[in-house]
């Protein structure tokens, strides 16, 4: 069975080890501004001369599903997306990796490192968080910008 914060932390380990800059962002990210919620994937945002070396480090964790890339908003947002199965359990674990273009140039300039789990962790900002969002306005993503607005008023 995969554990989501488990493979979370192998994967940021890898990342620091490597020296590849990412920034976490979904909902992990609202995890560490607002509230923990269920998420079922883990999202990154890296830059796209980073892709490779992000790739080979998710490859060599176990995500070996790779699916075609994903644009979105006329080709403003692009994801890459790669899976990794769980041979005893089935379980299937997503990490979307969201590229650095122009649309989420703000959610990256403004990302922070974190103090955890006796290292760092990056992650955007809020404001970043809601920029992301508010790029696809889901339900949760309205969900959850509102209630980064909420938290921001307490």
């Amino acid at each position: 069975m995969l554990d989501l914060f488990d493979e979370f932390r192998a994967l940021i380990g890898a990342l620091e080890a490597d020296g590849v800059d990412y920034a976490v962002c979904g909902g992990l990210a609202m995890a560490i501004h607002a509230l923990p919620r269920a998420t079922i994937d883990i999202d990154l945002l890296v830059r796209t001369e980073d892709l490779p070396v992000v790739m080979r480090i998710a490859k060599d964790l176990g995500y070996g599903f790779e699916a075609e890339p994903m644009r979105f908003r006329r080709g403003e947002v692009e994801i890459r997306r790669v899976s990794k199965i769980d041979p005893d359990s089935g379980d299937t674990l997503t990490l979307d990796l969201l590229l650095v273009m122009p649309a989420t140039t703000d959610a990256w300039e403004t990302r922070q490192a974190i103090a955890w789990e006796g290292g760092t962790v990056r992650v955007v900002s809020r404001d970043g968080l809601i920029a992301l969002k508010s790029l696809r306005k889901s339900g949760q993503d309205l969900d959850d910008i509102a209630l980064l607005r909420d938290d921001d008023e307490s």
